[in-house]
């Protein structure tokens, strides 16, 4: 079988996986490792090679983007003390650690190559990481789930930074210390500018192409190759470019883009996403027999070991690390506040340092090394460096990642309420706003009262049920005076009525769907309609259904609205 057909039918084969792994509530990431253990284990197969450079454009830009791209802004902003901690200084400090013990192990790592290692296997993934802690087995507290997001939004661009710089001075064989830290901050800045310029220039875009979904979400899928692409060729961080344009397209694409894009974006990028990370432990699969033929001078024993003396770095040089500085660095962020600091419980902070799960990102880097120096020689330690980061994604994420949910449960930890009362208070309030709306002369006035007597009650029932969620309203008091004038009953009591009433529409409106959904069938079946005008009718009730799901349901008019109605 030829690389290219292998590889298209190892994707469906990972299609099957992630339904695995979402059955037993793991990882997806930890299970492709293991299917990409299993295939490094089947005889003749065929090597897929791809450049190293394509290899890094094909996978970083995309997969940082809608990880940046994802991440609530506010979060970033409130917790970014601890994010800065571990993205940078943890992955500084990591870095340096294994750089040193790789290097004191093996005459073959270099300084250079040394370091390429540790910036590689030094960040860890936070899909993987957020993929545990939003399970149903384990709930972590929501700041603890913002530091870990944010930290591997930042961590990678730290990382490849460093990457970049280590295989430089492995590949020239020169490297000069002050020159990389000035470098380190131009580039820095250079893909923060360039990445917030192809932000403004996107969204002008946006609003070019809105009426057309499909251009827009072309251009949204362009958009991390438009800010990496231009500020790696000036010499500035490609990677934080893409990070920043994301996070300034996403506060802002919302005023200019319409309903069917963004339901078209989140789908398009969900695939893109579960490709490239399948992809990425495919191709490790592949090429793992070549890494281990590489190897053949060293005894089995011997790679191991320093494969497991750089895990154990790794894990335990965070630990170690995190619970001291987390300290320090709030008592010195309070002294220059000048303000008193709440430090948090010791149990946070552990399970923090313990929740460092490697994962596809670093796999990427690896494959990317490139596979001669300019000298002409093989790139010092090559075959080791991708071994060793395969073990350690494998040991943090098959081995490590499932004792996560038992140590949260030791150390005490549950998860906030805090976005569902953020849920509850933000839909009550839109919903007021369009209650006030109705009160407008130009609504208010309408040749069909019926119609907005049916609104009125309709979003008065979707207040009710909202403000009886919204468990601690005092701690949005703007919002108070007008609760009372808005919603006729009595929270609790008719928010309890209108969630029986939601949950019996849902179940009635869905059968009622799988009605409809058959007849059309069996009316394009039996050539009375056409495939084009049933799948038109297929995507109005699909879309109803997609509503159903919503903690929103749309619900029919009450007896009470039909009562109104027929007094006129």
């Amino acid at each position: 079988m030829a690389g290219l057909e292998l590889v298209l039918l190892l994707l469906a084969i990972s299609a099957g996986l992630r339904i695995i792994a979402d059955h037993l509530e793991i990882p997806y990431a930890a299970v492709l490792v293991v299917g990409g253990l299993v295939l490094a284990f089947i005889p003749n197969l065929p090597r897929v090679t791809l450049a190293p450079d394509a290899l890094f454009l094909i996978f970083i830009p995309p997969l940082l983007y809608w990880g940046a791209a994802s991440f609530p802004l506010r979060d970033f902003r409130r917790e970014l003390g601890p994010i800065l901690r571990l993205a940078v200084l943890m992955v500084l400090v990591s870095t340096v650690a294994v750089a040193w013990v790789a290097h004191s192990l093996d005459p073959a790592f270099t300084w250079a190559a040394a370091f390429t290692l540790g910036a590689i296997v030094s960040p860890p993934d936070p899909v993987a990481v957020l993929s545990l802690l939003r399970s149903p087995t384990l709930r972590a507290p929501r700041p603890i789930e913002s530091i870990l997001e944010g930290e591997g939004l930042l961590n990678d661009a730290t990382a490849l930074v460093l990457y970049r710089f280590a295989v430089a001075a492995a590949v020239t064989g020169t490297f000069s210390a002050w020159r990389a830290t000035g470098q380190f901050f131009i580039a820095a800045l250079g893909g923060l500018v360039i990445g917030i310029a192809v932000g403004f220039v996107i969204l002008r875009v946006h609003s070019l192409t809105k009426s057309v979904p499909v251009a827009e979400n072309t251009v949204s899928l362009l958009t991390p190759y438009a800010a990496y692409l231009p500020a790696d060729l000036i010499g500035a961080s490609g990677v934080i470019a893409v990070v920043a344009a994301a996070m300034y397209i996403s506060r802002n694409v919302q005023s200019v883009g319409g309903p069917e894009t963004r339901l078209q974006n989140q789908s398009m990028w969900a695939v893109v996403t579960f490709l490239l990370e399948s992809l990425v432990f495919i191709l490790v699969g592949l090429e793992l027999p070549s890494v281990t033929r590489a190897l053949t001078d060293y005894s089995p024993s011997v790679i191991f070991r320093e494969a497991t003396l750089v895990c154990l770095c790794a894990i335990v040089v965070r630990i170690l690390w995190i619970l001291p500085s987390t300290y320090v660095g709030r008592l010195i962020g309070g002294w220059l506040r000048k303000e008193r600091v709440e430090l948090p419980s010791w149990r946070w902070i552990l399970f923090v340092g313990w929740a460092g799960l490697r994962g596809g990102d670093s796999l990427v880097i690896a494959l990317a090394l490139p596979l001669t120096t300019a000298a002409g020689a093989s790139f010092p330690a090559r075959a080791q460096i991708v071994f060793i980061t395969f073990f350690v994604i494998f040991v943090t994420l098959v081995l490590q990642g499932p004792t996560l949910a038992p140590l949260a449960r030791r150390l005490g930890l549950q998860a906030d309420v805090s976005a569902d009362e953020e849920e509850a208070h933000a839909r009550l309030s839109a919903a007021e706003a369009g209650l006030h709306v109705l009160d407008t002369p130009s609504f208010s006035a309408s040749p069909y009262p019926e119609v907005v007597r049916y609104l009125r009650q309709r979003h008065r029932q979707r207040a009710r049920r909202w403000a009886a969620r919204e468990e601690q309203r005092q701690a949005h008091p703007p919002n108070e005076a007008r609760h009372d004038e808005l919603i006729a009953a009595p929270s609790h009591q008719a928010g309890v009525l209108d969630e029986g009433r939601a949950k019996e529409y849902r179940r009635i409106r869905a059968a009622m769907i799988s009605a409809e959904q058959e007849s059309i069938l069996d009316l394009r079946d039996r050539d009375v309609i056409g495939d084009d005008i049933m799948r038109r009718i297929q995507r109005d009730l699909d879309l109803e259904l997609i509503l159903l799901d919503s903690r929103e349901p749309v619900v029919e008019p009450t007896s009470e609205v039909i009562a109104q109605s027929a007094e006129r």
